[in-house]
């Protein structure tokens, strides 16, 4: 399996046929600079190219009425003056002789992708399509948009292949209230979008765009919005959402054609497994974004047991922090597009500096062990560092002294270099119980000695922490397996293993991944030791979660009597396959609540990325 790419040349002909300054935009480049620039990256070449069909009128009418869908069937034989009339019976919209037939295959192409992905044909894959859809209704187009493909495909998911939940995340300058309208009254579906709105004064000027539109009836909940109300927000504020709204709920714009091909590269590179690259500059989430993200919160509190665990406290009224008829402050939306594409441009020039190394993914272990199923492509590292270096690490550490010790810090040792020389992205080193606390430190040291100037521990198990460490802001150790939830400075955290699920996914939101994306790292060691007390899809969720803070250097080391049961799905998911599922969600232990809300607490002010509310709110 692998990853598709669903496209059709023939939806690059629709085109504007009369002037108008506001659908001008939505243009054929909008596809070609997409391709262009994916072939330019390589990244065409490596996905499965699938050729889109069309979709057809039954299909359509899984969302669509059928008048509707003859309407839109009829512009084929309409002239250019009929079609600029009906174009005016709608918002931002035109339609050309070619439109219906580029519609179904834009529909025909999510279709086509999610039966690959169901049937078990690709692993993933991306929908390369025009025209759009997300803001096109029931028996109206809208925004571009003239039969609404995302829909359409979550409707097939469920009907045809059984599929009882569903979530659409919807990414785009713009509220999609197509999709909204559609499944407002439906559980099966979860419709999350984030979309510039500034308290109203941006297209579409809907209402029911704000935060405290969370569905009806049945659907009550299932619907979340998550309004930006100023410009510019940046890599800060959209973690916050998604450590603090968008997860949380899931564990159940205009056409700038540079940014666009950029986004859409780095989407291609995700699906394929790719690690991310850091995100660069401090992440600090602006006042703005804070108070969004705890509107939300608060709307959608009632409807979530994962938020009605954690302290929501009441949106705070927009109009105290907007008053009536006094416009935000709003950069030319040009000037806006052309920063995104400076930040998306010089992210893809990271990757160019420093691609993705030659092995993704490499697991060294102190035995042969022949029941272990691997990925065909993961290397089993065979060799080790010379002994006299791993002698030299290991004299300060009598537990290092017996050979089977030495030669497993030999192998981690080799593996480690690897990654921080760049050779290898991210590695699984078995380790000796005996031995794990001095190897555990050795890596430590190793680390910061060959160049790293961050260095993540997340230690679990019986693993104390080094009592010589320097407490220099260069190493953040995280110890989960505690006896109580303690922090003696801001680089040392240590907090009890929830036992159910709801509290292990509030530790790795709440606390991990805000760690972790504050502090930046180079490397991240992830240390399961003796008593860990994680099963394989506990671990394989923290390892995958946390190859995004250090551009996918991520180094598991596994005590020796659970590499059996862990290595394997340790290694697929640090080959960028998806962690399985946790099972049916539980709700947090009392005691695991209120440990993390007294170590956020204490570290917020430290902690920028902790943060779910504005400083004044949280007072």
């Amino acid at each position: 399996m692998g990853t598709a790419l669903v496209y059709h040349e023939d939806m690059t002909a629709p085109r504007l046929l009369w002037d108008d300054p506001e659908c001008e935009i939505e243009c054929p480049e909008r596809l070609t600079a997409v391709l262009d620039r994916l072939r330019q990256c390589g990244l065409e070449q490596r996905c499965l190219r699938l050729s889109a069909r069309e979709a057809s009128e039954a299909e359509l009418g899984l969302v669509h009425s059928p008048e509707y869908v003859a309407l839109v069937r009829g512009t084929q034989v309409l002239g250019k003056g009929e079609l600029q009339a009906l174009s005016r019976q709608y918002d931002a919209v035109y339609f050309h002789p070619s439109t219906f037939h580029c519609a179904r295959l834009a529909a025909g192409a999510a279709l086509q992708l999610v039966d690959a992905v169901l049937l078990g044909a690709v692993h993933n894959g991306l929908a390369l399509v025009r025209p759009p859809g997300h803001h096109s209704q029931r028996a109206a187009a809208n925004g571009f948009c003239v039969f609404n493909n995302v829909a359409i495909a979550a409707e097939h998911a469920k009907q045809k292949h059984g599929l009882h939940r569903v979530l659409v995340v919807d990414w785009d300058i713009h509220h999609g209230q197509g999709i909204q309208y559609i499944f407002e009254d439906d559980p099966s579906v979860l419709y999350f979008s984030w979309h510039r709105y500034e308290h109203g004064r941006f297209w579409p000027f809907l209402r029911e765009s704000n935060a405290d539109a969370v569905g009806w009836g049945q659907g009550r909940g299932f619907t979340v919005n998550l309004p930006w109300n100023q410009v510019g927000m940046g890599n800060a504020d959209y973690m916050a959402a998604f450590l603090h709204l968008l997860l949380p709920l899931a564990f159940e714009g205009g056409y700038h054609l540079e940014s666009l091909a950029q986004s859409v590269c780095m989407t291609v590179q995700a699906l394929l497994g790719d690690p991310a690259p850091p995100l660069p500059g401090p992440l600090m989430p602006c006042q703005s974004a804070l108070e969004s993200i705890q509107s939300v919160r608060a709307a959608q509190a009632p409807h979530w047991v994962s938020l009605q665990q954690q302290d929501v406290v009441a949106a705070l009224s927009p109009s105290a922090r907007s008053p009536e008829g006094r416009p935000l402050p709003v950069p030319p939306g040009g000037r806006a597009c052309e920063a995104a594409a400076a930040v998306l441009s010089s992210l893809l020039d990271q990757r160019r500096l420093h691609p993705t190394p030659p092995v993704r993914t490499a697991v060294a272990l102190t035995a042969p062990d022949a029941t272990l199923v691997l990925p065909p492509d993961v290397l089993h590292q065979e060799k080790s560092a010379p002994r006299e270096e791993a002698e030299t690490w290991a004299r300060p550490h009598a537990s290092l002294a017996p050979d089977e010790a030495l030669a497993a810090l030999g192998k981690l040792l080799y593996l480690l270099d690897g990654i921080l020389d760049g050779q290898v992205s991210s590695g699984i080193a078995a380790i000796p119980a005996s031995a794990a606390v001095a190897i555990l430190d050795v890596a430590i040291r190793r680390g910061l000695s060959r160049g790293a100037q961050r260095l993540f521990c997340v230690a679990l198990g019986q693993l104390d922490r080094p009592l010589d460490l320097p407490d220099d802001g260069r190493t953040l150790w995280l110890s989960i397996g505690g006896k109580e939830a303690a922090a003696p400075s801001m680089f040392h955290v240590s907090t009890p293993l929830p036992g159910m699920t709801g509290g292990f996914l509030s530790c790795v939101l709440g606390l991990v991944l805000p760690l972790a994306y504050g502090f930046q790292p180079d490397l991240v060691l992830v240390a399961l030791g003796p008593a860990h007390g994680l099963q394989g899809p506990q671990a394989a969720l923290l390892a995958a979660v946390l190859r995004g803070p250090a551009g996918g250097r991520v180094l598991a080391l596994v005590e020796e009597e659970s590499t059996p049961q862990l290595a394997g799905v340790l290694a697929r998911v640090l080959h960028g396959e998806a962690p399985p599922s946790l099972g049916p969600f539980s709700g947090a232990a009392p005691e695991d609540v209120r440990a993390l809300r007294e170590l956020r607490r204490q570290l917020e002010p430290q902690w920028k990325m902790l943060q779910r509310r504005p400083p004044e709110a949280a007072r």
